[in-house]
């Protein structure tokens, strides 16, 4: 048969050289795109055979093909399926960005056959060329599924491309590559390796319908113990075809997620829940997604790498897509396989958001309606999931406000109400007291630090329940939300405190009573440490503590403002409240000596010695903690 050359148009040109340098950031690719390629040949040869009874093919044994050759250097990729005619192979092959699996689809649309659109993968004519990024040379030869003559074609991918009609070809397409000697600087592998070859299909073409098959190298020979002849090596089949995702729930054991979990997690605890999710309409997809049992020791590392992993019809596309999840459910592992997703020419990088938020949406609500089940359903793998995640999750309170509701209804929170049992906000409303105006919380390092602060005192003995929020999120997204049904969420540590109560009249007469007692004492101390408060007034919180700090209502706390200057970002030093407990014995012997001494240095030190110690009390540091320490020596030493 005569064989005729024909030169690549110029733009095809310029798009294969790019393809070829730049446009796949992993060469280990073009075995995806060619086992893809085949794959898609096998399901068109399959839909046809269904279609038309007349059609001369043997579809009992379709399968995918891969043999090596060391010595000759090259990489074959066969397939049985549908073929293509010298028409078509000049059609689809001499114009780079033509695809035949798109065309393929849309005739099958345009006949209104829909489902046969079914398990076709991809771009045909893109993903051959990917073959060029390790190879000096490809040849291609393929017979369409009916006919008896097939083609040859021949490229080294430099301008011009060669056919040929020949009359041995076997159905099918056969993919040979003359492979670049190997480069390990240059990220080219040895293709001839079996182990090389096993590792590329198990990661990206797992899950791919037909089986791929490799005949594995014979032993050299002298190898065995014996001169008797060694029997070939049985053909292996390297994909496992289980797309536990696209099967249904009754046909999967539970060890069979498990060990995909652990497969694609690297744990090798099992999951704490396992979340199937399968989306019908105009944009289909499948998920299956599994929170872990235990946060891994880096989620909160810069670093951390999070998302699931993205399929399209099977086929491996990303390990950690972050587009799928929200940052605040970065823990989650899994697979999403979608059945019509637009990517560009290396089907590595997204093009159509529109559809990746759609799925985003759906996954996230998905998941958080789960722990919701997991709440009222199993409360033990709920307080396990909390006590793993729940800090990560509260994260979302700040940065998803179209799920803010649905995460507060699955958050919780330690409790003065219980030891042991944490509580949701609206349980904490079930029981607020009558009167009560505000949901009270108090952030610290330990709900033992925060227990023992004097902000508590009044709280404490009114039986006033307080929310215990120990989270370093809990300082942020408290001001973010801002209320729940109604009820502002209310720091306990900042403001004025009015906890009301049977003799609300007597005590306000009794504060009247003390603040003019005490006026003078306050006006005195707030000008002695004037660089440290912008007021000094008597407390309604205190109880048994002589003194504490507290912020105005829409003050950062002293904790929030370390977080920023941690961050790298200047927040000025604000001055705070200082609050005196008028019923305790230290507070009233100053005043009494504040207003019989003439001299008031000893005082000076004395109320100090209060403030630093109230400063203390709420977690902080003086700030001149070595003169703090020589004040507290001297008073000692004068008690004595």
């Amino acid at each position: 048969m005569s064989t005729e050359t024909f030169e690549f148009q110029v733009e095809a040109r310029q798009l294969l050289q790019l393809m070829i340098h730049s446009v796949y950031s992993n060469k280990d690719v073009f075995l995806r795109e060619l086992v893809s390629n085949a794959s898609d040949a096998l399901d068109k040869l399959r839909l046809a055979a269904l279609r038309d009874d007349t059609l001369d093919a043997d579809v009992s044994d379709l399968h995918i093909d891969i043999e090596t050759d060391a010595e000759a250097r090259t990489l074959t990729v066969r397939d049985n399926g549908i073929g293509m005619s010298y028409d078509e192979v000049g059609r689809l092959i001499g114009t780079i960005a033509n695809s035949g699996t798109a065309k393929f689809v849309e005739e099958l649309r345009e006949a209104q056959d829909e489902a046969g659109a079914e398990g076709l993968i991809g771009q045909f004519g893109v993903g051959f060329y990917s073959g060029f990024m390790v190879a000096d040379e490809m040849t291609l030869l393929t017979r369409r599924a009916g006919e008896s003559q097939g083609t040859r074609w021949s490229s080294r991918g430099e301008g011009t491309y060669t056919l040929e009609r020949v009359d041995d070809a076997p159905q099918g397409t056969t993919v040979t590559l003359h492979l670049k000697p190997a480069d390990s600087d240059d990220q080219l592998h040895d293709y001839t390796s079996d182990w090389t070859i096993r590792e590329i299909v198990k990661r990206y073409s797992d899950f791919i319908t037909w089986p791929i098959r490799m005949t594995p190298k014979a032993a050299p020979a002298g190898d065995t113990a014996d001169d008797e002849a060694v029997a070939a090596p049985e053909p292996e089949t390297l994909n496992s075809m289980k797309a536990l995702w696209a099967r249904s729930r009754e046909d999967v054991s539970d060890d069979e997620y498990h060990e995909l979990y652990k497969h694609i997690s690297h744990d090798w605890r099992e999951p704490l829940e396992t979340i199937r999710l399968q989306a019908e309409g105009t944009f289909e997809y499948q998920a299956l997604l599994f929170v872990p049992s235990h946060a891994p020791h880096d989620l909160y590392n810069q670093g951390y790498k999070r998302g699931v992993q993205l399929y399209v019809k099977r086929v491996f596309i990303m390990d950690d897509c972050e587009a799928l999840l929200p940052p605040y459910l970065r823990f989650v592992k899994g697979v999403v396989d979608a059945a019509d997703l637009s990517l560009n020419v290396s089907r590595e990088i997204l093009q159509q958001d529109r559809h990746i938020r759609m799925m985003q949406r759906r996954l996230t609500k998905k998941v958080v309606s789960t722990v919701k089940d997991m709440m009222t359903a199993a409360p033990d793998r709920y307080a396990t999931f909390w006590r793993e995640f729940g800090a990560v999750l509260k994260e979302g309170l700040l940065t998803d406000s179209d799920n803010r509701d649905a995460l507060l209804a699955v958050s919780s929170f330690a409790t003065t109400h219980s030891e042991d049992e944490p509580t949701t906000l609206k349980s904490y409303v079930e029981r607020m007291k009558d009167g009560q105006d505000a949901v009270y919380y108090l952030t610290g390092e330990s709900r033992q630090s925060i227990e023992n602060s004097p902000h508590m005192e009044a709280f404490r003995a009114k039986g006033v329940e307080v929310l215990l929020l120990t989270d370093p999120v809990d300082e942020v997204w408290v001001d973010a939300v801002g209320e729940f049904e109604g009820k502002p969420l209310r720091s306990v540590a900042k403001g004025e405190v009015d906890l009301g109560g049977e003799d609300d009249e007597k005590a306000d007469g009794e504060r009247e009573k003390q603040g003019e007692e005490y006026a003078g004492l306050l006006d005195w101390m707030k000008e002695h440490l004037d660089e440290d408060v912008k007021e000094v007034r008597l407390s309604s919180r205190l109880t048994v503590s002589p003194a504490c700090i507290v912020s105005d209502a829409h003050d950062l706390t002293p904790a929030l403002e370390n977080m920023y200057r941690a961050m790298g970002q200047e927040v000025p030093r604000a001055r705070r409240i200082l609050e005196l407990n008028p019923d305790h014995v230290l507070v009233k012997g100053l005043n009494e000596a504040y207003k019989e001494r003439e001299d008031r240095t000893g005082l000076a030190e004395t109320a100090e010695l209060l403030h630093g110690l109230a400063v203390l009390a709420e977690g902080g540091r003086p700030k001149e903690p070595g003169r703090f320490v020589k004040l507290v020596a001297d008073h000692l030493e004068r008690a004595l």
